[in-house]
């Protein structure tokens, strides 16, 4: 079948979906059956639906996002005490449009990093911009940017997403730039963005990892305040699935 003008003509102005929508209808016999405006509402949601799956493609390469992880996949009857009500409110995305605050907190192995892309993943279809960084690989990179002129630029882009994904906190105490570079990130998304922190480190805990006490003060009380929390426990599921195969799995030392 030759190609429609008016199909070369949609193609021309950037319509890919509407030549893909005129195409299809082209094949379909019993198409004629349709009124005019019928066929042009098809086109229309068809053009639609194709720069919705643009834009999330588009969001999805920037978020950057560690884990291809979604939140109807995850496993809500795992004993690891997942606060199910919870969830349910933070999946629904009304905390981000509030720019509250989320910590995972847990164990290793229980699936932080993992509900946190997933909640991203989620974020990115409601068309909202995001950012995933793990906060040891973050601080290189901003060490990195001071050196070479890009502070500030990364410090801005850090600022403007909807939700920030910070990954992987409180593995090691942080140095007095690496703690200013933080207040400054949270200090610039305090009532402007959503920030999810997931660590295996107590809330309690935090404000001993941060050098100088006025900052640590300054940065949790920007973080924490307005922060839901969800606690994990139990067993690691990527022990549990070890040995549900088989595995021989040694106890930590």
């Amino acid at each position: 079948m030759l190609t429609h003008p008016t199909h070369d003509r949609l193609v021309a102005l950037g319509l890919t979906g509407m030549a893909k929508a005129l195409e299809e209808q082209r094949k379909q016999p019993d198409i004629a059956a349709l009124g005019f405006e019928e066929r042009l509402a098809l086109m229309v949601d068809r053009e639609a639906i194709e720069r919705e799956n643009k834009r999330l493609v588009s969001r999805l390469k920037f978020a950057s996002l560690r884990q291809s992880a979604v939140v109807e996949d995850i496993d809500m009857k795992a004993p690891r005490g997942l606060d199910k009500a919870l969830f349910a409110k933070l999946i629904a995305g009304d905390w981000i449009t509030r720019h509250q605050n989320l910590a995972i907190i847990g164990k290793t192995g229980l699936g932080k990093s993992w509900i946190a892309c997933a909640l991203g993943h989620k974020a990115c279809r409601d068309d909202r911009s995001v950012l995933y960084h793990r906060v040891p690989r973050l601080f290189d990179a901003l060490a990195l940017a001071r050196g070479d002129g890009r502070h500030a630029r990364l410090l801005k882009t850090l600022s403007r997403v909807n939700l920030l994904i910070l990954d992987d906190w409180g593995l090691a105490p942080v140095t007095l730039d690496q703690a200013r570079d933080l207040l400054e990130i949270v200090d610039d998304r305090h009532g402007r963005g959503s920030t999810i922190v997931t660590t295996q480190l107590p809330i309690e805990h935090w404000h001993e990892m941060i050098p100088n006490p006025t900052i640590a003060d300054a940065m949790l009380d920007r973080l924490v305040h307005n922060a839901h929390r969800l606690t994990l426990n139990g067993e690691s599921m990527r022990k549990a699935t070890a040995k549900r195969a088989g595995l021989d799995v040694k106890q930590d030392a």
